[in-house]
């Protein structure tokens, strides 16, 4: 018995962009940065004072303000992600989704704010002050219940915490579910919202983070040689997806395909990737053979391509060792260059692009990629986005703990 086919049929957005995914579009293929200073809270006692910040949303004036002060920020970008998702596939929102619909969400961290806050107020106020709802604020799984519940969501529902590959994950294993017959459709996808003053000071406490306060926009800048950091993002990217014959079924439009995934762990280090990225390697080839293509048939691939040193010089050896002399063919962006990191929402935001590129056969860029690094010398789409005719793409998320997600879209 063959496995169902896997499409996409709709998909929502929120992040520094943009709060749509028409807008979020236009700003990746026009190479615009939504990197800027931090405005949520002070910077002034931290190394990093710039991030990507959601811009214009107001969750007292979009869910109403007792709903607002129910949930954590990645919350809120969630249920505002997964409404336009759920509008664009031409689904009722207003009508329960029921048992033959499930849900898996990513995260790195959860309801961090939440956290934070809670802390602060037993340090300072005692354990009878700490806000009642903080549990149910700050539980990495609160965004899939919360989405669950307001739309009726009765399926499976998982939680993806793999850090930096915690949607892409997700995106898999949903797409895992529908084949194998489980649900027809599963509500797919990542949410973020770790910009706060101690995540900032941890990750730069590690020397993660660019220290490019100078000008924010110029720093992100995947593999140049000039690179020295990721840059913290936030944001909710959501998919519907559900098998083909559902899509058809009730004459929705296909965006495109979820062929291929591969997973594994690196099993080296917490933190740094296994030398010349030995577990994305394994991953990649996986993702190639379930999407049942060659390296051949990969147009472009959505790199991780986070702006450490590390990951983008392994993350290049990787893709060699896969593609070998193919590689240099191969049309390839990191569009963190423009978000920042989303971290566990990466590559949910990353999987809507490749399936935006497949369908508009349009390759965003790089930006600020002006001086290569010699370790790093694929072809990278420095700067300027590039039209081409696509039929599959494949998108890259790898995480501390040594996870790595690989997915692999199809045009038709």
């Amino acid at each position: 018995m063959s496995k169902r086919r896997v499409v996409i049929t709709g998909l929502g957005t929120i992040n520094p962009l943009a709060n749509n995914v028409p807008d979020t579009w236009n700003s990746l293929i026009n190479g615009e940065s939504g990197i800027d200073t931090i405005t949520a809270f002070d910077t002034s006692e931290l190394p990093v004072s710039f991030a990507g910040e959601v811009k214009n949303f107001d969750a007292n004036e979009y869910m109403g303000k007792q709903q607002a002060r129910k949930l954590d920020k990645s919350s809120q970008l969630s249920i505002f992600a997964t409404e336009e998702a759920l509008k664009d596939a031409n689904l009722n929102t207003d009508e329960r989704l029921g048992p033959n619909v499930g849900i898996v969400f990513g995260t790195g961290i959860g309801g961090i704010g939440s956290t934070e806050q809670a802390v602060r107020t037993f340090d300072e106020r005692g354990a009878s002050r700490i806000n009642p709802l903080a549990i149910t604020q700050l539980m990495p799984n609160s965004s899939t219940g919360q989405v669950a519940i307001k739309y009726g969501i009765e399926g499976p529902s998982l939680t993806v915490t793999t850090a930096c590959a915690a949607s892409a994950n997700a995106v898999g294993e949903a797409k895992n579910m529908i084949q194998n017959g489980i649900v027809d459709m599963v509500i797919a996808g990542g949410t973020e919202s770790g910009t706060t003053a101690m995540t900032i000071g941890a990750f730069a406490q590690i020397r993660a983070l660019s220290t490019y306060n100078e000008n924010p926009k110029e720093a992100c800048k995947p593999f140049d040689k000039d690179r020295d950091g990721f840059v913290m993002g936030e944001g909710s990217t959501v998919l519907v997806m559900e098998s083909e014959e559902s899509a058809i079924n009730r004459g929705a439009e296909i965006y495109g395909y979820v062929a291929g995934y591969g997973a594994t762990t690196d099993a080296f280090h917490i933190t740094a990737p296994a030398e010349g990225g030995k577990g994305a390697v394994v991953a990649m080839q996986k993702a190639v053979a379930d999407a049942g293509l060659t390296i051949d048939d990969i147009d472009y691939i959505n790199a991780h391509g986070t702006s450490t040193p590390a990951n983008d010089k392994n993350e290049t050896a990787a893709i060699k060792t896969v593609f070998g002399e193919q590689a240099y063919e191969i049309d390839i962006s990191s569009t963190k260059s423009m978000t920042g990191h989303l971290l566990g929402g990466g590559g949910a935001f990353e999987s809507m692009v490749s399936i935006l590129a497949l369908k508009n056969g349009i390759i965003p860029p790089t930006i600020n990629l002006h001086n290569p690094d010699e370790e790093c010398d694929l072809n990278y789409t420095p700067n300027i986005a590039v039209k081409k005719e696509l039929s599959s793409a494949m998108s890259n998320s790898f995480g501390f703990g040594g996870h790595n997600g690989v997915l692999v879209f199809k045009k038709n």
